[in-house]
């Protein structure tokens, strides 16, 4: 009957339950923050209401409203309204509130080939800070940059877009950002919440079509007043409100002030280096206006985002106060700050921005939501530097000091009694154990990365399901990797037992993580990615434990008192056993806090009781005919302890419980910062796959996520009994066949799929398209009535981003764009006639390679004008130039978008182009619309009434329907 003694010490029970209890506890914590949302509280500061945001919130996404909507229009007089009512019913007067109806703002830019024409609609507002006595703009100013106000005091924006997609109600994209605006303002405009320093409020219009809004402020001259900026966005439906991305170190710092802050640095280095394809206004407030400051936002589950299931209902009162609670903090943070931190150098820069000064890299992260960590990327670097020298020089410091005191029994094979000139040498087995490590654990992750091909190979889409089907994703990955890597060690330790093989498992790992050091140390230098932070406390904790393992030597006998043990022994041995090996192990040795079998013979015993056992009884204390004689050859004045059954005698002496706290220096810390990152990038990828991205990308990216956060529990493994080992190996197979079998898709977690109508307005045709996954979207296809007995034509989406994707296309219902009314005085007639939904005409202009295209589209305020051969200039009547922004791209432009404030307004575009490269000017007019509101696009309300509940249409591009007639002008 085995019994345990000491709670602590190194034997199957205690590392069994230390270690279970550690991982599970962690992952409940770590689950228990991702997945829920911290409840708003019962009171909040003075000048907020969570009642009335809410009731904001409801109104504001009660309709699609994208730019090209009148629902747009109601939203925009709703919020103004809003605005004007919290202003005037505090008495405020102008020069401490200034409102601005933005109807003005014009901006002309480009883009690679394709240019942009904007007139804005922006809701700006301005408070004065308590320490800023000049006015916020020269009113007969030339142009934004006009005055050098901005350069001698600073101020804040905040910003959030109050349009949404035309197939989303936008209720987090980006209605929440909104109403925590509306609650800024009241709550800034108290008294006691006054700010120091200008804080500018902008709610800006048309984001989702090309971040358009953002730029129109910047044609604005308040746009010189803000010095840092905190923009709120929103990616997905309800949950936390993370971090994004921010420019420096000095603006971060202030985030730290959330109550519940949220979010790594990691997904701040994936926008610097493009790996994230989608962009929010932070790319122009920071890229082209040149300010420093902050992006948050929500971000799961994607599926939703851009969707019908962006409504309130998806999202709660928790979500809004987390959003609102560190916008709050940051803002009257940034809004405190007096200092010279962001006033730059006091001189306009050549480039137009605004001169803010410079910052500095940072690296940041959460810890379970509650503490926010940052420091300098340079203090990073710093201290990876340090590490990679201090780590090497310690440990070859301590080997030396082992070697002088006679204890280093690393790699120690045999040591003779008194010469090699000794018949007999005393093995000391220090190798023993040292391949194990390396071996298990390439074979556990190439089976975790096996497993990963197999489920792309087989079904691809099964995370994409829900986030339980993540879990099931990381279930059947460590369980996997545990699994097996428990199968090698145990099943050598079994064989040859080593009192190092915990101490060889840290030293690979030491080696692994220096390895990964060294390349987090220049990508933290050289590209300024500050991604590795993990690594450094990851391999600082391995550092600490293997420092503890050497340490642990010291307590052992010097090699010589040991060999000469047995030359004690011999003296007391018969001659008839003088020339039997010296082994140096011993399984038989006793001890109180190891489980210990009954030593009496039987009539069960077996006759060769050898020094070898089973996988089923290693548990127990081994016992072989030479172990009685051993324990009395080396009984003499050397006391050797208790060594673990099988291993190394001379290991007897090495502390029982440092294992503890070697455990506890290696795993929770390295579980909470790899977990909490695996957590966030699944949620940033698991639903991508549905945009286009690679579904091997996110598999591997589980399969190493994986193996790091169960990699520090490798050198403990040895340890463990069969019995948890076996259940996670149930627990592999039954996810496997679950992930390979399972439909993807489900009600709650739906495919999202690209729609688009195409109508030819010279020759009547009329497409409808659906770009998805391959195969499903046939599928989807198949259950919309319209296409039902057509020839399907799938080919690959025109646009960039979706690439990856199939574009399938029918002859569809016909779209009814223009709005149908019998009156006569109605200004469009037939709402059916295509024919009559746009039109344009080409007037000559000064010389031979010039024309004008005048553009008129009904019912519309988007256009657009392709042609055949790039232009090299254009200019729109109204249109203001400004020196930042160049009209047409390096290489000309072959596309021109057209956005008006008003309806059914023409535009007059004037361009030129190289005729000694084509004498004919030819391309397209194509105008959109956007407005799915009523029964203006049948195609569409057809698809989303037909389509099955696994799937959900979003749109792919700035209209839902797209009418172009050709031209061509000699």
């Amino acid at each position: 009957m085995a019994r345990l003694s000491n709670p602590l010490a190194f034997t199957p029970l205690p590392v069994i339950i230390i270690t279970s209890v550690t991982y599970i506890a962690l992952f409940a914590a770590l689950l228990r923050v991702h997945l829920t949302v911290p409840s708003y509280p019962s009171s909040t500061p003075a000048g907020t209401n969570l009642t009335q945001a809410w009731t904001d919130l409801e109104v504001v996404s009660r309709q699609f409203h994208p730019f090209n909507s009148h629902a747009n229009d109601h939203v925009r007089k709703y919020l103004l309204g809003r605005v004007k009512d919290i202003v005037f019913s505090k008495g405020l007067r102008e020069d401490r509130v200034q409102i601005i109806d933005d109807n003005v703002s014009n901006a002309t830019f480009s883009s690679g080939t394709t240019s942009v024409y904007f007139e804005g609609t922006n809701i700006i507002v301005a408070i004065r800070g308590s320490e800023d006595k000049e006015p916020f703009f020269s009113a007969n100013a030339d142009g934004p940059a006009a005055t050098t106000r901005a350069t001698r005091n600073g101020g804040v924006l905040v910003n959030a877009h109050y349009d949404s997609v035309s197939t989303g109600y936008g209720a987090t994209d980006d209605g929440v950002g909104v109403v925590s605006i509306l609650q800024l303002l009241s709550y800034f405009t108290e008294p006691q919440n006054w700010p120091k320093r200008t804080i500018v409020l902008l709610l800006n219009n048309a984001e989702e079509e090309y971040l358009l809004g953002a730029k129109a402020f910047m044609r604005h001259p308040i746009s010189q007043v803000p010095h840092v900026f905190l923009n709120l966005e929103g990616a997905g439906a309800g949950g936390r409100a993370t971090l994004f991305r921010s420019t420096d170190t000095e603006v971060t710092s202030y985030y730290r002030k959330a109550s519940h802050p949220f979010g790594t640095v990691i997904s701040s280095d994936g926008f610097k280096k493009r790996l994230i394809r989608s962009e929010t206004d932070y790319a122009v407030f920071h890229g082209e206006l040149g300010l420093r400051g902050l992006d948050v936002a929500f971000m799961e589950p994607r599926a939703r985002y851009h969707t019908t299931e962006d409504s309130t209902r998806e999202t709660s009162m928790d979500s809004v106060w987390h959003m609102l609670s560190a916008a709050i903090a940051t803002t009257a943070g940034l809004a405190s700050d007096t200092s010279p931190n962001f006033s730059g150098s006091g001189q306009h820069r050549d480039d137009g921005k605004v001169d803010v000064g410079t910052g500095t890299d940072s690296v940041w992260f959460d810890l379970f939501g509650i503490v926010f960590v940052i420091f300098r990327l340079h203090t990073m670097f710093a201290l990876c530097v340090t590490l990679l020298v201090v780590a090497p020089i310690t440990l070859i410091g301590l080997t030396i000091g082992l070697s002088k005191a006679d204890k280093n029994y690393l790699f120690a094979r045999k040591k003779y009694i008194h010469s090699a000139d000794d018949d007999n040498a005393v093995e000391l087995n220090g190798w023993r154990g040292f391949c194990r490590f390396p071996i298990a654990f390439a074979a556990a992750t190439a089976v975790v990365v096996g497993l990963a091909y197999l489920v792309v190979k087989v079904n691809p889409y099964i995370v994409y399901s829900s986030p339980f089907a993540v879990w099931r994703q990381y279930s059947m990955m460590l369980s996997a990797w545990l699994f097996f890597c428990w199968f090698f060690l145990r099943g050598a330790s079994a064989m040859r037992p080593s009192a190092l093989s915990r101490m060889y498992a840290l030293i690979w790992l030491f080696s692994g993580s220096f390895a990964l050091l060294v390349g987090v140390t220049i990508l933290a230098q050289n590209y300024q990615i500050a991604s590795g932070y993990f690594v450094v406390f990851y391999f600082a904790a391995i550092f600490f434990a293997l420092l503890i393992s050497y340490i642990e030597l010291f307590f052992v006998p010097k090699k010589s008192a040991y060999v000469a043990h047995f030359d004690e022994a011999d003296t007391t041995r018969p001659n008839s056993e003088s020339s039997r090996p010296l082994t140096g192990t011993t399984s038989g040795a006793r001890s109180e806090d190891r489980p210990v079998a009954d030593d009496d013979a039987t009539e069960t015993t077996s006759l060769l009781r050898g020094d070898r056992r089973s996988f089923a009884g290693y548990g127990g204390r081994r016992h072989s005919a030479g172990d009685d004689i051993d324990h009395e050859e080396a009984h003499g004045p050397l006391d050797l302890g208790h060594a673990f059954p099988g291993e190394q005698e001379w290991s007897g002496k090495l502390p029982s419980w440092l294992w503890v706290l070697q455990f506890l220096l290696l795993v929770p810390m390295i579980v909470i910062l790899v977990g909490q990152i695996a957590l966030l990038l699944t949620s940033a990828l698991y639903q991508t796959p549905a945009d286009g991205s690679s579904t091997l990308t996110i598999y591997l990216a589980f399969a190493i996520l994986a193996t790091l956060l169960v990699a520090p529990v490798g050198p403990f493994l040895h340890r463990f009994t069969y019995h948890i080992p076996m259940f996670l190996f149930l627990v592999c197979v039954g996810t496997v066949i679950y992930n390979l079998v399972a439909f993807p898709f489900s009600r709650d977690h739906r495919l999202k799929v690209y729609f688009l109508q195409q109508v030819d307005c010279d020759s009547g045709a009329n497409k409808v398209y659906l770009a998805g996954l391959d195969e499903y979207v046939q599928n989807i296809i198949k259950e919309i009535p319209s296409a039902q007995g057509q020839h399907l034509n799938c080919t690959t989406p025109e646009i960039a981003t979706r690439k990856e994707l199939v574009k399938c296309t029918w002859i569809g219902l016909p779209a009814h764009v223009l709005p149908k009314s019998h009156h006569k005085a109605a200004p469009f007639s037939n709402h059916t006639f295509n024919g009559s939904w746009l039109d344009y005409s080409i007037s000559k202009g000064n010389a031979a390679n010039q024309a004008t295209i005048r553009v008129d589209g009904q019912n519309t305020r988007g256009c657009r004008i392709l042609f055949d051969s790039p232009i090299t200039e254009f200019v729109v009547d109204g249109a203001v130039s400004d020196p930042r922004f160049n009209a047409t791209g390096v290489d000309g432009s072959k596309e021109v978008r057209l956005w008006h404030r008003e309806w059914s307004q023409p535009w007059n575009v004037s361009v030129t182009w190289d005729r000694d490269l084509n004498k004919t000017l030819s391309g397209q007019v194509v105008c959109l619309w956007a407005d799915a509101n009523g029964d203006a696009i049948p195609a569409f309300k057809e698809v989303q009434h037909y389509m099955p509940v696994w799937a959900i249409a979003t749109k792919i591009s700035d209209g839902l329907v797209e009418a172009s007639k050709s031209f061509t002008w000699t």
